[in-house]
């Protein structure tokens, strides 16, 4: 077994429930940690036989780019996703973060996790 993370994705994007976040957006932070079988890859050094993290990156943004209310619907669209598209994935773990969330405080962040095993 093995973990490949991603951290740290930087992505744009209009998610939330107040009109002003549809029209303004806000920067968001995705952490994603994906549990695989990397033992062929590591012998065969075959990007073949392991989870490509430009694929996990491209999906991503992409659902990200999707307007979502809530952060959990984006995460769940991103969960979903990437068990669907990489068979080698065994279990996802994804944070998705709201930098500055408009909630009338000084809050640096909002972050939710989700994860979904195959």
């Amino acid at each position: 077994m093995g973990l490949i993370k991603l951290k740290n994705i930087k992505v744009y994007a209009y998610h939330g429930c107040l009109v002003e976040e549809k029209k303004i957006g806000s920067d968001y932070r995705v952490d994603l940690k994906i549990k695989a079988d990397l033992s062929k890859s590591a012998i065969s050094d075959r990007l073949a036989e392991t989870v490509d993290y430009v694929h996990l990156n491209h999906i991503v943004k992409e659902e990200m780019g999707i307007r979502s209310k809530l952060l959990e619907h984006a995460a769940e669209r991103i969960l979903v996703r990437i068990l669907d598209e990489l068979p080698l994935v065994d279990k996802v773990i994804v944070d998705v973060s709201k930098i500055n969330p408009p909630i009338g405080g000084n809050v640096e962040m909002v972050t939710i996790t989700r994860s979904k095993n195959r």
